[in-house]
Order: C-alpha cells, then structure tokens, then sequence
C-alpha cells in the first residue's frame, strides 16, 4: 500500500475537492474501508458520462472490486461503453438502501443508506487473460463459487463484449443512519416516527424448467448471502 493511501486511509481526507461533500459533511468518508465495503456489498453500480454530442447517459451495470480498481462490462456495440472507452470523463455510483426514516414532519423524511461516487476514466481490458481475470471477478462478485461450474467464455462472447477497468482514486463515501431528526417543536407531535428497515430477502432457489434432472442446486445457491447480510 502506498503511503498517500495510507496518509488518506488514517486521516480520511478526500483525494480531491471534487468528491469533497459540501452538504452533509458529517455523513461523508473517504477511507479505502468504507468505499471498498460498500463496493463489495452492492450488486449494481451505474456509469454515467457524457457522449461527443452532449448527451448525459447512465449506464446500470454489473461490477466488481479487485484490489484499487472496478471492473465492469457491457456490450461491445453500446455507445456508453465506446464513449468511456475513449477515455472519457466518468462517474461510477452505488448505492445501498437501508431502511426508509418516518419523520414528525413531511420535510425530514428521509432513509437510511450507504453510497460511493467514484470520479475518474476508465479503460478498455484488451488483454485476453486479464478479460477472462475480470469475467471471473464479476461472476464470483455476483455469486461467490459459481465460476468453477460454469463453461467460460467463448472467443465471440469475448469479442462481443467490452470489459473497463475504472481505478478507485477519487471517491467518497456518503452513510446516513438512525433515527429521523425533527425540528425541537416538532417532538411533541402525535405522529409516528422512526425507521423501516429494507434487508435483502433471498428466496428459495427456482430451478431452471430445462434443468437435467438430478442436478441438485450447490452448497453456495441454498446458502447464498451478500457482504453485509
């Protein structure tokens, strides 16, 4: 670990003013902990940029956390993914929902939830074998032990699909718990207040209807949990 990420790590300074908070300071964190926790535990980030015509586009994605870097993948056809490819300016966001916070009065409702921005530009992985490195780390993100069992990818799915590579260097972190803050004169309202907690549920497994018979699902499906749970 370099000795910058060590200086942020214990002092939990922003690497920029860009993902410096200016509203709700106190909520933010800029140590590698906590960006990467919340990294790991999301299961969709979303990549905005915008296009040479001007247009703002959001792309939702599958990702991946290895080390100081997060890979994602798309179509090779897909506009974003040639527009950040290119080296475009780029933003990635998280975001965890933890639970939804019933104030006193309309205006302080709010929720209970985890976030990550990370500024930066991404890059194509051109490298076969670190393709494969970064398929592998998106499988094994989304289910843990799965990229053992299944067939890998074929030499067209590898040219059909773009796989980047977006560093963590600029980021932030912004947490919100607890309970709902009223204005003093509003605590003696009769109204209701305090949070609903949102967890992640995972059901029973549904086999796939064209399933062989006598393929029983693997210890890490029945007993499949996220980071966090």
């Amino acid at each position: 670990m370099s000795s910058d990420r060590q200086a942020n790590q214990q002092h939990a300074v922003p690497a920029s003013e860009r993902v410096r908070l200016r509203r709700r300071r106190e909520r933010g964190r800029y140590d590698r902990a906590a960006i990467d926790a919340i990294l790991d535990e999301a299961l969709i980030a979303h990549l905005g940029v915008v296009d040479p015509d001007g247009q703002p586009l959001v792309l939702p994605v599958l990702h991946a956390r290895r080390e100081d870097v997060v890979y994602v993948h798309g179509s090779a056809a897909s506009r974003t993914m040639r527009t950040l490819a290119g080296g475009a300016p780029a933003c990635l966001t998280v975001s965890l929902l933890d639970g939804l916070v019933l104030a006193r009065s309309a205006m302080h409702h709010s929720a209970n939830y985890r976030s990550v921005v990370l500024l930066g530009r991404a890059a194509s992985v051109l490298e076969r074998a670190h393709k494969l490195a970064a398929f592998e780390a998106i499988v094994e993100h989304i289910v843990p032990g799965r990229w053992a069992d299944v067939r890998p990818p074929s030499e067209n799915e590898l040219r059909a699909t773009s796989v980047l590579v977006f560093p963590i260097e600029e980021g932030s972190a912004k947490i919100r718990s607890g309970p709902p803050v009223d204005d003093v004169e509003d605590y003696t309202l009769p109204a209701w207040a305090g949070v609903l907690p949102l967890l992640t549920h995972v059901g029973a497994p549904q086999p796939d209807p064209r399933l062989r018979a006598g393929i029983p699902a693997p210890p890490y499906v029945n007993a499949y949990r996220r980071p966090g749970s």
